[in-house]
């Protein structure tokens, strides 16, 4: 499963972890991506989203009927 969340678009960050003697080594800060499904009633069908944790918050807050109106605005095939 790759690291993108398909509502916002959330990608990994890069970065450096600095150890105490100061050396930086590459690292990435990846999102909190979890598959998650939900029931789209205006569709009337089950949609498998892969979303970050923080974007669950968002569809509850916002419905998922919006939220897949937005991502459809977008250009997103679902």
């Amino acid at each position: 499963m790759s690291a993108r969340c398909q509502v916002t678009g959330r990608t990994p960050g890069f970065g450096n972890a600095v150890s105490h003697s100061h050396r930086r080594t590459g690292r990435r800060w990846d999102p909190n991506i979890q598959k998650k499904a939900y029931y789209v009633p205006s569709e009337g069908r089950r949609l498998t989203l892969t979303v970050s944790a923080k974007d669950i918050k968002t569809i509850d807050r916002d419905g998922i009927d919006a939220v897949v109106a937005r991502m459809r605005a977008r250009g997103e095939k679902l």
